[in-house]
């Protein structure tokens, strides 16, 4: 072979082995591209799915809650706190006998069979059958596990909220519902402070036992810096449960629709106890109305009667209106822009001073003070006294309550507005009020929370007593004070009395609204009863409030025994030593008055009667009233232009006219 024809064969050679090569080469690269795109492919497409997946095949995805903050009570007593509790739950993908399985732990944990079985039925590696079992039921399904050799089935360590009291201040504590979220009350209010930390967490699941085998894992989160905060409030628990048991007592013996309490620190604003009855069980809330659940200290409304005399006097005596010792005729009824006004029962009083106004709490005479000081400074004090707007006390659905506008007002609005009626306000807002007469005239913040702490002990926020306005001068308090005093002493409110103490306060009993507002409920009332004590250094304002109760319904008899009791014990609880002045009567001569005297220094006149005097005697009595008379006729008084009791401005003109008397037989 020559030497041309080898080389040919030797390049054909190379060519072959250079084609196989690129062919091979080519082979591997489409080989890397396929796999290289497959693993894209599972990593980008279908990564997820896969994961999830395996996931499944080697455990479940939970969501982990950790133990909410305690709430204590102003000693660090615990009010409510959070239990590590057994939940059970099952392996769908490891039960072998799904009705066997049901029939045998429905007893057991107080679960119907079917409901078991469709928690089976959702399939997985991990299905909650029941959350926080008792003691007896964690031990009996335990023994079933173990003589069942069931390894769908295990327990896992959740924080259940618990109220160790039960009832006690549940209106105020609110509850927890289902996902850790505060429903009411401070749980409400202070939710995202407290709440325990939420972290989605994965657990490995034992593939022999079908158990986590983390069982701990609840506690990582147990401890976070910014979680776990705890809550500490103004209310003492042992003044809280003295005054329960008081309302307890008052429902019982007034069978009312509902009793409500309130016990501040008039110098504070400290809230030491808030309760009412009915109340419910907050480790138990769905078992309760809604309606049960509402704090009716914040979110509930209603005219207050006679207890907003208080306001009204503290108005009169700063605008300098009246004294003490003023003196004014009762005519047992007035009529104001065609609204009537009367007394309780229509009683007469007659010749009384100021004091005796308050102290027995009538009507006529604060209706004609509320006119003399007019819409806008009725209405303005009442705002000084914190009525009107929010309290800002750290409760959730506080109320703000109602006021007029004074440009609105009729003389008839001012009238009933002075004697408590046509305004609304809150039991909050009125022991508020009533604890700025006792605090020499200064008005408050209320609070209920007196600081919150880092789940290291430490202090993350603290509240301190804050002054909101200067109410009425320190003067005009200690007036009112005595003034009040004498209601209790000697007035309307001599139930409220504590043997050794000196007690001041305002009853008040007020007829209920209809619920679509449209005028009154007749026959059913809210009796109330607002005070402070001992007077010469108030250390307590009480308010206890009787909503519709049953046969006797006036504050003096029905709210005011109830206010006695609860000072009595708490004066006593709190060692406050005995008054050492107690109130004397006074007991001094009163000048006489005519039945035709006026009222208010003469500025607003109540319309006296002329009928059938003759025209001197006529004219005599409306002269001295401050009155003019136009007569026409001659004889005896047969009619007048203006009505008995109606009142009128001094110096109004009265048409009268007289007859000849008409002959005998």
């Amino acid at each position: 072979m020559d030497i041309n024809k080898r080389k040919q064969l030797a390049q054909n050679e190379q060519t072959k082995i250079a084609n196989h090569t690129t062919i091979g080469v080519a082979i591997i690269w489409l080989l890397i591209t396929v796999l290289v795109g497959r693993y894209g492919y599972l990593q980008i497409v279908e990564g997820d799915r896969l994961a999830e997946r395996v996931r499944r095949m080697t455990g479940e995805g939970q969501v982990l809650q950790s133990p909410r903050g305690a709430i204590l009570d102003r000693d660090g007593k615990e009010m409510a706190v959070s239990l590590m509790m057994k939940s059970l739950f099952i392996d769908p993908n490891n039960v072998r006998d799904a009705h066997d399985i049901a029939s045998k732990l429905a007893p057991l944990i107080g679960l119907t069979e079917d409901r078991i079985l469709d928690d089976i039925a959702q399939g997985g590696g991990f299905v909650w059958v029941k959350h926080f079992l008792s003691t007896d039921e964690v031990k009996a399904v335990r023994d079933l596990i173990r003589s069942e050799e069931y390894n769908c089935l295990g327990f896992q360590d959740e924080p259940k909220r618990s109220y160790p009291n039960e009832t006690l201040c549940a209106n105020v504590l609110g509850f927890v519902g289902t996902d850790d979220i505060g429903l009411d009350g401070i749980e409400q209010a202070y939710d995202d402070m407290i709440k325990g930390a939420r972290t989605e967490a994965f657990i490995k699941m034992d593939n022999a036992s079908g158990r986590p085998i983390l069982d701990s894992i609840f506690t990582r989160n147990k401890y976070d810096g910014n979680q776990c905060k705890t809550i500490e409030l103004t209310i003492d628990s042992t003044i809280q449960f003295m005054v329960e048991e008081a309302l307890d007592d008052a429902i019982a013996d007034t069978r009312a629709l509902a009793v409500t309490a309130v016990v501040m620190n008039p110098k504070t604003g400290e809230v030491l106890a808030m309760a009412q009855r009915p109340t419910y069980d907050p480790n138990h809330f769905d078992d309760y109305d809604m309606e049960i659940w509402k704090n009716r200290a914040v979110s509930y409304i209603y005219e207050p009667g006679s207890t907003f005399k208080s306001i009204v006097s503290a108005a009169a005596l700063e605008e300098g209106i009246v004294a003490p010792n003023d003196w004014f005729l009762d005519p047992g009824v007035v009529e104001v822009s065609e609204r009537r006004i009367q007394n309780a029962d229509g009683e007469k009083f007659g010749s009384v001073t100021f004091t005796d106004i308050v102290a027995h709490s009538i009507n006529t005479g604060f209706a004609l003070i509320g006119l003399e000081l007019g819409a806008d400074k009725l209405t303005s004090y009442a705002k000084k006294f914190g009525f009107g707007e929010l309290t800002g006390i750290e409760l959730p659905a506080e109320e703000a309550g109602i006021l007029f506008d004074p440009d609105d007002m009729r003389d008839s609005d001012i009238a009933t507005m002075a004697i408590g009626q046509s305004i609304a306000v809150t039991p909050l807002q009125l022991t508020t009020a009533m604890s700025a007469i006792a605090n020499d005239g200064i008005l408050m913040r209320p609070y209920i929370v007196k600081c919150v702490r880092n789940a290291d002990g430490s202090i993350f926020s603290e509240t301190h007593p804050k002054e909101v306005r200067r109410a009425i001068t320190s003067a005009t308090d200690k007036t009112l004070m005595g003034l009040l005093e004498q209601v209790v002493a000697n007035g309307g409110g001599r139930k409220a009395a504590v043997n050794g103490y000196r007690v001041a306060g305002k009853t008040g009993t007020a007829e209920k609204i209809k619920p679509n507002g449209a005028g009154y409920m007749e026959g059913h009332y809210i009796a109330s009863f607002c005070g402070f004590a001992p007077v010469e250094n108030p250390v307590l304002t009480v308010l206890v409030i009787v909503d519709d109760p049953s046969g006797i319904y006036y504050g003096g008899q029905v709210a005011a025994p109830v206010a006695s009791k609860i000072f009595e014990a708490l004066l006593r609880h709190l060692k406050v030593e005995p008054s050492s002045d107690p109130f004397a009567k006074d007991n001094s001569a009163r000048p006489t008055m005519t039945e035709n005297s006026t009222m208010i220094e003469n500025r607003q006149i109540v319309m006296p009667s002329v009928l059938g005097m003759d025209e001197v005697s006529a004219a005599n009595t409306l002269q001295n009233a401050g009155l003019k008379i136009q007569p026409e006729g001659h004889g005896f008084a047969v009619s007048q232009s203006i009505s008995e009791h109606v009142i009128v401005p001094k110096g109004t003109t009265v048409t009268v006219r007289f007859a000849p008397a008409a002959p005998e037989g």
